[in-house]
């Protein structure tokens, strides 16, 4: 989450100009307004919200690609009957 502060000192930021359909930057005061947040805070926020979701996606891509690469996969079946033993074991049936 994005707070502006590390400890007691302000951290290093940079401009960066964007290009908002009216109605987003309407919510974005209302949004300020209400949180009582400057319209630049919550848009850095959610920026670095999406930019280290999408990231987080990205690298798990990556891994399972990896994976496939080097071979640790199981099969789709293998798979399925390893669910089964799990659900069976949490509804109380026999694995």
């Amino acid at each position: 989450m994005y707070t502006g502060l590390e400890g007691n000192e302000m951290t290093a930021s940079t401009t960066m100009t964007i290009r908002l359909d009216p109605q987003l930057k309407a919510k974005l005061g209302r949004l300020a307004d209400g949180t009582r947040r400057s319209r630049s805070f919550l848009a850095a926020e959610a920026v670095e919200t999406y930019v280290d979701r999408e990231l987080a996606i990205i690298e798990g891509i990556e891994r399972g690609l990896a994976d496939v690469e080097a071979g640790r996969t199981i099969s789709h079946e293998d798979a399925m009957v390893s669910l089964r033993q799990v659900i069976d074991a949490a509804a109380g049936g026999t694995a």
